[in-house]
């Protein structure tokens, strides 16, 4: 069971609970609620019939903090249940009470006990084994913005123990003060604690990177772009909006793409007539103004200029360039037009 309270700051605490019902599908629902909130496993549950749990999570910023104490299980998580992908996330693991093992593929298994802290990466199989009551504290992290403010934790299983850094007692004791403020932060406030844990979290991994604001400012373009992304479809998308949506002001978000060569609204504009241009060369992508207005547009006529600007041929143009099974074989301007140009030339330069 799933249930959503709402804080008087306006914010919202999630909670799931494994307690009482059919014993036999007390597994299914603790797989489900650990895809829900962690990532997914194949369970075994020693006790079926004792087996008990709870779980909250709290989102602030980009990141979530979970709360979950359990019962005894142990659990898979190999290729059948990441899929080709895997999630998107990495997490920063504090164990409050009791213990878990971790096994990945061959290599030599260690335990986290009660004070451990320890990084899991969402794309890696693992097991683990929880031999007893069970309780931990969570910092979920999207994998692009935590990678964009430190790079090296795109390998996880190289980083040194964390027990071993410099910092680590700090990042457990804000994470811990976390816990206890984030039922009273505002929106903005929360965004600027989850900067600032992102900090903290570089400070520990990468004691040696010493330029914090280039780091800052790249976790702020990633989040950007991203929001960016998910977002092409309003015609009120603009620099305003995209500052107001991740808390920050113009002039930091203007700031953060400062010493790149795009602007914010370049980067809208560009995102859009990428899309556009994908739905342009499908065969049921629409016509020209209904792809237009899709992706934000709000004046065929003003589309149309800035997508030959961009592309050096009008929207029609590739259209008619298009044969009929969506690859277009044409040359337009010297340039050949595919599928997998366009692929490239779309990847090349990826939002986050």
């Amino acid at each position: 069971m799933t249930i959503v309270h709402d804080e008087p700051t306006g914010a919202q605490v999630e909670w799931w609970g494994v307690r009482s019902g059919d014993p036999r599908r007390r597994t299914a629902a603790w797989e489900g609620v650990l895809a829900s909130t962690h990532v997914g496993f194949d369970v075994r549950l020693p006790e079926p019939d004792a087996f008990t749990a709870t779980v909250s999570r709290r989102r602030f910023g980009a990141l979530s903090l979970v709360e979950c104490a359990c019962g005894a299980f142990s659990g898979r998580r190999g290729r059948a249940v990441m899929g080709d992908a895997g999630e998107g996330s990495i997490g920063l693991q504090i164990v409050r009470h009791g213990a878990e093992q971790v096994l990945r593929g061959r290599a030599a298994g260690h335990t986290l006990t009660t004070g451990a802290v320890g990084l899991w990466d969402g794309t890696r199989p693992v097991d683990v084994d929880v031999p007893g009551p069970f309780r931990k504290r969570t910092v979920i992290f999207p994998r692009d913005l935590v990678h964009a403010v430190s790079p090296r934790l795109a390998d996880v299983e190289t980083v040194p123990a964390l027990a071993e850094r410099p910092g680590t007692g700090l990042l457990v004791r804000y994470v811990d003060a976390l816990s206890e403020e984030l039922p009273r932060l505002d929106e903005r406030s929360a965004g600027a604690a989850a900067d600032v844990l992102l900090e903290l979290v570089r400070a520990v991994v990468e004691p040696d990177a010493v330029d914090a604001r280039a780091a800052r400012r790249e976790a702020l373009r990633a989040r950007a772009r991203r929001y960016i992304r998910a977002n092409l479809a309003d015609p009120r998308l603009a620099p305003a909006t995209v500052a107001r949506a991740l808390a920050v002001s113009l002039r930091t978000l203007h700031a953060a793409f400062a010493d790149t060569d795009e602007s914010v609204a370049a980067l809208v504009r560009r995102s859009r007539l990428a899309r556009c241009r994908e739905d342009l060369l499908a065969p049921t992508g629409g016509t020209v103004t209904e792809i237009a207005f899709r992706w934000g547009f709000t004046d065929a006529t003003h589309f149309s200029h800035v997508f030959k600007r961009e592309y050096g041929h009008s929207p029609r143009e590739a259209r008619r360039s298009r044969r009929p099974d969506g690859i277009d074989g044409a040359r337009i301007d010297g340039a050949r037009i595919d599928g997998a140009r366009i692929d490239k030339e779309v990847s090349a330069q990826p939002l986050a």
